[in-house]
């Protein structure tokens, strides 16, 4: 669907328009000023876009999610059409990411109004949110820093918004991830990860969720698969910090973990390995949860899956992603009695990345269904 396609854009025929000056243009410019008067005094217009009836989803395998991309979506339509694609597929779950910046650009001073269409549009069409939090503003960090960089001093300002986010979708979403892959420098301010400064975070932020929202599951973890060294200082193995984490609170400041569980070049069925990167890498993260003492934590897939580029080293051929991506969520479903989700990224980008990153995606910006979509919808149609 191109742009044209949209209410906000449909211009009539040329042999249709009306000449400038005739009455009926008067009657538009006319009713166009009273629209703008009614919005100046809090009167606002039907939206272009509605909600529609309620959806409920089809599909038959009740863990199955993806990760979408919808904070930079800005037309309404393409929001909800994106979900309405989620749906159709038969997806139950949806993980999206808001920004604190984009929410709170000013202290004190929050936008809601791009989150509630997501919401909204989500919640319309039978799909369950996981919301990912995180991006810091400008004015809770220091001038040329990352957006990923979040010192102690801030930490309650993020906690206040969480907490601000959790009790305004209370009805809406029931999880909410706090932050993303602490274990990778980039992830975490430029910074050598921090599990000690992690588990801080993360506990101001569950107390605070849990004070406006107590029936919010809380997702801890969301961490990068990362078989690196302990001294390396961009990224720390995944299962070591997880350790780290809980030895000084963390486990007991989360209702469940947030595992990223990408196949890079191997089948899902593969064995897991400390030292490797592959779909089952999520069973080591969770088997060191019961270690650690928290056997009955359930474990959610937020980001997974396989990519199909060319000429990228970590890809394979398209028929062997839609194949392992089928036989993933298969396997969970059947296997992973823990894992209540797995979401796989990502679904769609709202413009081309021109990189690797668009053959993660199932549909193309322009809404062209890519196969691994059609391989997916088909499975969760016939699932037994």
């Amino acid at each position: 669907m191109s742009d044209l396609a949209s209410p906000r854009l449909w211009l009539a025929p040329a042999a249709s328009r009306v000449p400038i000056f005739s009455p009926s243009r008067r009657q538009v410019l006319r009713g166009l000023a009273t629209a703008i008067v009614g919005l100046a005094a809090g009167v606002h217009p039907e939206p272009l876009v509605s909600l529609g009836p309620q959806q409920a989803v089809r599909g038959c395998n009740p863990i199955l999610g993806v990760h979408t991309r919808l904070t930079d979506e800005v037309e309404e339509w393409k929001i909800k059409r994106t979900l309405e694609m989620v749906r159709e597929m038969g997806a139950h779950w949806v993980v999206e990411y808001f920004p604190w910046a984009y929410v709170e650009p000013q202290p004190g001073r929050f936008s809601w109004a791009h989150a509630d269409l997501t919401v909204k549009h989500a919640a319309r069409q039978g799909l369950k949110l996981v919301a990912r939090l995180g991006y810091v503003p400008q004015w809770a960090r220091p001038t040329g820093s990352a957006s990923s960089y979040l010192d102690p001093d801030h930490y309650d300002d993020f906690a206040r918004f969480c907490s601000r986010f959790a009790q305004r979708y209370r009805e809406e979403v029931a999880h909410v991830i706090v932050w993303n892959e602490p274990n990778l420098a980039l992830e975490w301010g430029f910074r050598p990860p921090d599990p000690a400064g992690y588990a801080e975070l993360l506990h101001l932020c569950y107390g605070a969720i849990k004070a406006e929202a107590p029936e919010t599951v809380v997702l801890g973890g969301a961490l990068a698969p990362v078989p690196a060294p302990l001294d390396d200082p961009q990224a720390m193995d995944d299962l070591t910090f997880l350790e780290r984490a809980c030895a000084v609170g963390a486990c007991q400041s989360m209702d469940a973990l947030a595992v990223h569980a990408y196949g890079w070049a191997s089948p899902p069925e593969d064995d897991p390995e400390p030292g490797r990167v592959n779909f089952r890498r999520a069973e080591l993260l969770r088997a060191a949860l019961g270690r650690l003492g928290y056997t009955g934590m359930p474990a959610y897939v937020t980001e997974a899956g396989w990519n199909d580029h060319p000429r990228w080293t970590r890809a394979v051929s398209p028929a062997l992603r839609l194949d392992y991506t089928v036989r993933a969520y298969e396997f969970a479903r059947h296997r992973w009695s823990w894992c209540p989700m797995v979401a796989t990224w990502a679904f769609r980008f709202p413009w081309l990345q021109h990189s690797y990153q668009d053959y993660f995606a199932f549909v193309t910006p322009g809404f062209q269904p890519r196969p691994v979509y059609d391989a997916v919808r088909l499975y969760a149609h016939q699932c037994r």
